[in-house]
Order: C-alpha cells, then sequence, then structure tokens
C-alpha cells in the first residue's frame, strides 16, 4: 500500500503522488495552479472521458487528513481499474466508462505546512504569521496570508464578511477571515478555473468533523441534490443536513451551486477535535468508502 496514515504535508503528498504516478502509469498529474507560496496545486486525473467530478480536500490546514482519504481513494480506484477487480461490489472500469475523475489532494499547501511544522513554513509571511498564532497548535486553518479558502469563494460573502464582522473577524486570521476580497486568493482562483473549464456534472469538498453531508446552497441548488445526498448518508451513516453560521456562505460547494445551477456537496468526515488523529484514519476512511465512490460515479 503506497497511502499510509501519516502527517500529509506538501513533501509527503508530493512523494505519494508520484508513488502512484510510477505504480499506475495511466494516472495522469496536472497542476491546476499554485498557492501563494509558489507550491503547485496538483491534479491526479483518471480519464475515460468528458464527464466529470471534481472532488477536492484540505481547504482547511488542520483538515490536511483529508489528502489522505484523496490520495487513498486514488488508489483503490488505480489498483481496481488495473486489476478489474470489483471495489466494494462495483465494476471500477464500468462506471469509470465515459467519465474524468479529477482528485484535488491539496487545496491549501501553504496553510496544511504551517498546521504541521508552525510559522517557520510561511516564508516571508513568517512574522505575520507566528503573530496570529501560526505556532499554537491545532489552531491555523488558513492560508498564508490568513484567508481562509473556505471563506474565500464569491458566495454570500458579502453577507459572510458582515458576520466574520459582528464576531470581530475583520483582518487577517488563523481562521474564518473570508480575505479583502471574493476570490482574493490564488488558491480560489485555480479551483474556480478549472470548475469553469472542465465544467463538471458535480463538485464534492472534503472537510472534517461530524460525519455530515452539506448539499444546499441558495435558489439555484438541482432537486436532485437532495436524493444525492440522501444516498450518500445511507451507505455511509452520515446526516445529510445544513450549515450554520460562518459555515453557511463562502464555500465551494456553495459557488458551484450558484454559478453552475448543478450539485455540490462538503462531506464533514469523522468526529472529533482537529486534526483528527492518524489512528482515526483506516476506521474513517473504510466508513466513508462507499460513500466516496458514489460522490464520484453518481
Amino acid at each position: 500500500m503506497i497511502v499510509i496514515p501519516q502527517p500529509a504535508d506538501t513533501g509527503v503528498v508530493g512523494n505519494k503522488i508520484r508513488a502512484l504516478h510510477r505504480a499506475y502509469p495511466f494516472l495522469r498529474v496536472v497542476p491546476v495552479g499554485a498557492s501563494v507560496l509558489g507550491y503547485a496545486l496538483p491534479a491526479l486525473v483518471l480519464e475515460k472521458g468528458e464527464e466529470t467530478v471534481v472532488i477536492a480536500a484540505a481547504f482547511h490546514a488542520q483538515e490536511w487528513i483529508t489528502s489522505l482519504v484523496t490520495l487513498r481513494l486514488c488508489e483503490e480506484l488505480c489498483g481496481a481499474l488495473h486489476s478489474g477487480e470489483p471495489l466494494c461490489e462495483l465494476d471500477i472500469r464500468r462506471v469509470c466508462a465515459g467519465r474524468r475523475l479529477v482528485l484535488l489532494p491539496l487545496v491549501n499547501p501553504d496553510g496544511v505546512n504551517i498546521a504541521l511544522h508552525g510559522s517557520a513554513a510561511a516564508g516571508k509571511y513568517a512574522p505575520v504569521v507566528q503573530r496570529l498564532g501560526g505556532d499554537q497548535p491545532g489552531l491555523w486553518q488558513a492560508n498564508v496570508r490568513g484567508v481562509d479558502i473556505n471563506h474565500n469563494f464569491p458566495a454570500g460573502w458579502e453577507t459572510l464578511r458582515r458576520m466574520e464582522h459582528e464576531q470581530g473577524i475583520a483582518a487577517p486570521a488563523p481562521r474564518q477571515w473570508g480575505g479583502p476580497a471574493p476570490a482574493s486568493e490564488p488558491e480560489t482562483k485555480a479551483l474556480m478555473a478549472l470548475c469553469r473549464r472542465l465544467h463538471p456534472r458535480h463538485v464534492v469538498a472534503l472537510h472534517t468533523q461530524g460525519e455530515e453531508i452539506y448539499w444546499h446552497y441558495g435558489t439555484r441548488t438541482p432537486r436532485r441534490s437532495r436524493l444525492m445526498a440522501q444516498v450518500m448518508a445511507d451507505a455511509s451513516g452520515y446526516t445529510a443536513t445544513a450549515p450554520t453560521g460562518l459555515a453557511s456562505h463562502g464555500g465551494f460547494k456553495d459557488w458551484f451551486i450558484e454559478e453552475t445551477g448543478r450539485p455540490g456537496f462538503t462531506l464533514e468526515l469523522g468526529r472529533g477535535v482537529n486534526p483528527l488523529p492518524l489512528s482515526d484514519f483506516d476506521a474513517m476512511y473504510e466508513k466513508a468508502r462507499e460513500m466516496l465512490l458514489l460522490a464520484a460515479f453518481m
């Protein structure tokens, strides 16, 4: 097995991607943009057609375990495509026909490095990150400029900014600041550009906490989204519900639904306190496995 539980900083994720590509040369690795500090945002592409689904992970720095989930899913899919053996009773070669699955395991590489290694990983931003608490374990969720990427998408951004201000969040912070303007961050722009280029049938964002599935945003949410969310909930034991408070605007799935009128989902994996311990990984992945396959191929 290539993907094992271990802290998933940029070095580890890069090494796992290279190992997966060596083992399965049909797996394409495509950079779709770069972070503030210049780290590539890699996409792993399984391509048997043009009907696209995008699954993205590690928007929040303390949720780096979702990178491992994405990489493990990729490894299992590649293995099933190579061997022809079923995965969760699915014939992966058949369900992949006509499909293109795009997996982004590390949307926020700068933030993840800070979460794992502290302000020393922040380059020229290190003094500011240190002042904001970047060396406090379990605190840093934002990118290196103190912008919460999942608050930075242009969906209800002005409403979210007012809500942030009401809670005293009006400048760079370890978490929950939506930035100086919607889509101000290169990580946000890269994901939006990818979706506009590939026109996915739906998108999935992986986060951690609560074993919940968020599927609704605004008036353009398609009717089939509720059914899709319920199918995933039935497969996993998760609850299909709606976020509240500062989690209710500005996210990737929110923007995608509002812009395209197609389904978008946030899957909140696992339970506990972020960062979830690596000892939880195997059980968390196993519980979510069928749901993740459904998310990829529904």
